[in-house]
């Protein structure tokens, strides 16, 4: 039986309230009572937003309007980073509960000052109800848009973590079973992407697609300083990997990073720092690129970086859930263990 492991991802959110009873599978707490809830609706990163159409409409509706609508950093075009829709308070029922992420703004003069609480698999599994209340619009308004980054990164943490679980149970067994082998770490990713190229420390994985194509690859690189992990030292090493291992259709033709559109943080993942980093690749000499999406980590057991990344080739597509899907699957990398301490 595969052990599942807990995912810690993004920048978590200390305020909301912890749930109490059985664990999920990435170890999130469940209620007991959600145990027997259905399974929730919506698709991946939609958002529903209960409140009165006048709440939705003023300043707190539009605040978070403006905070889901933000696009996600990292595409070749702006896409928003959550799809949203609109019900007011007494169209939420037993039809509508289920949905799987939920925001509600409640207004009213019991409360003093604005807050928000957080809930899990209230109605359905997996679900996130975050619900803001205040006793006016002004200070809802103000509360949204201080708390913009904990908002969004409680939906996104949400979405990852569910898909990231779901590759534990269903992956390609190939392929995790050659990133064993040749990294001895474990990576799980979706059935689909199934066509594999083996470099040296590389391995690349594509699907099928033909206008659409889905890429995840994987390699390591000797550990010389923290400045590795940092974002020019990153695009010079990734753009020599790359370079070596992923060519063109056209002679001398090979991949590389557009250097005008990168963007690098900090994260944490599995409670070690990884540097996440976001950006546009391009194949020289050719009309050809996306968006990718990397995590690179310090393996302190080998004494090497092993960088783990999702990009997409989709030309007039919108490409934020495919990127989404990819980045789920990077959460899954975990490194080696010192031998005291592998099971």
């Amino acid at each position: 039986m595969m052990k599942i492991k807990l995912l810690i991802i993004l920048s978590a959110v200390l305020f909301f309230a912890a749930c109490t009873g059985e664990k999920h599978p990435n170890g999130q707490r469940r209620s007991k009572a959600s145990l027997l809830t259905p399974t929730s609706s919506g698709n991946p990163y939609e958002v529903m937003v209960v409140a009165d159409d006048s709440v939705y409409s003023g300043y707190a509706g539009r605040a978070l309007k403006t905070i889901l609508d933000r696009p996600l950093l990292g595409l070749p075009q702006a896409e928003e980073q959550f799809h949203k829709s609109h019900i007011t308070q007494k169209n939420f029922n037993k039809i509508t509960n289920i949905f799987r992420n939920i925001v509600k703004i409640n207004l009213g003069r019991e409360y003093t000052k604005a807050k928000m609480k957080v809930e899990r698999d209230v109605y359905s599994t997996p679900q996130l109800i975050i619900t803001i209340q205040g006793p006016d619009q002004v200070n809802v308004s103000q509360f949204i848009t201080e708390h913009t980054r904990d908002i969004t990164s409680l939906i996104t943490s949400q979405e990852i973590n569910t898909a990231a679980n779901n590759l534990y149970y269903e992956h390609n067994v190939k392929f995790a079973k050659k990133v064993k082998e040749m990294f001895d770490c474990e990576l799980y990713i979706p059935i689909d992407i199934n066509k594999m190229k083996i470099g040296k420390d590389f391995i690349w994985a594509s699907d099928d697609g033909l206008s659409v194509i889905q890429n995840i690859c994987i390699y390591s690189l000797p550990y010389v300083s923290e400045k590795m992990l940092t974002r020019n030292p990153y695009v010079a090493l990734r753009d020599k990997v790359m370079a070596d291992n992923i060519p063109g259709a056209h002679e001398g033709s090979v991949m590389r990073t557009n250097h005008e559109f990168v963007w690098t943080k900090n994260i944490r993942v599995r409670e070690d720092v990884a540097m996440e980093a976001r950006g546009l690749w391009e194949m020289s000499k050719e009309a050809m690129g996306g968006p990718f999406v990397s995590h690179s980590r310090i393996d302190t057991v080998n004494n090497r970086i092993i960088v783990v990344e999702g990009f997409v080739y989709a030309p007039d597509k919108m490409k934020r859930t495919m990127i989404r899907r990819l980045e789920a699957a990077l959460y899954t990398l975990e490194l080696p263990k010192p031998k005291t301490e592998k099971q």
